[in-house]
């Protein structure tokens, strides 16, 4: 079957699940507002769970460079979104990463479309966390990566604890960043 075809395929399938979906909650679908909306719903999906289609390779396209340069670079206030794979409710906020140069950099664009390819899924906070970090520790195989993480989660703040002002903070250290107290201080200085 050719990508276009599963494409299609998965396509159609998120339509019909919508439509149950919105049966199933009492709605009628040939209210004005409703009647596009399957097909909205399956157009948007495709951009907010591009991340399980991203291709890594394409995504980095050979922007490593050789540079002599040991010194921590930091990208900050990454924005985000992504979606709680417990409730298929949003969760965004700001990414943070860094890393230690160990011979290569990696074009400055390339950071924020990783995060972004880890958050356009079904995510937990902490898993996307990690995995931003160990993609890029092995990608251009630096001295440390560090990745902070602060988050809104509308499944807390809409429902359950309904907590509209708490948010989440998740790190992962690794290499220099894990083993040197100073750098992971300077790191988090740089980012608060």
């Amino acid at each position: 079957m050719t990508d276009k075809k599963i494409h299609e395929n998965k396509h159609h399938e998120i339509i019909e699940a919508t439509k149950v979906l919105i049966k199933s909650i009492g709605e009628d679908l040939q209210r004005e507002g409703l009647i596009r909306t399957p097909e909205r719903v399956a157009r948007a999906s495709e951009e907010i769970f591009s991340g399980y289609t991203t291709d890594p390779d394409a995504l980095i396209n050979n922007a490593l460079f050789n540079v002599d340069y040991d010194q921590m670079v930091v990208v900050k206030d990454i924005n985000f979104y992504s979606m709680c794979e417990h409730h298929i409710l949003p969760f965004f906020g700001k990414a943070h990463v860094a890393y230690l140069p160990k011979g290569k950099v990696i074009g400055l664009s390339k950071i924020p479309r990783i995060v972004d390819m880890f958050a356009r899924r079904l995510q937990v906070q902490e898993r996307m966390t990690q995995q931003i970090a160990t993609f890029i520790q092995e990608t251009i195989h630096p001295l440390g990566v560090a990745v902070v993480i602060e988050a809104s989660h509308l499944c807390m703040m809409m429902r359950g604890v309904r907590k509209e002002d708490a948010t989440m903070t998740t790190s992962a250290m690794l290499g220099g960043f894990r083993t040197h107290l100073d750098t992971r201080l300077e790191f988090l200085k740089r980012i608060s």
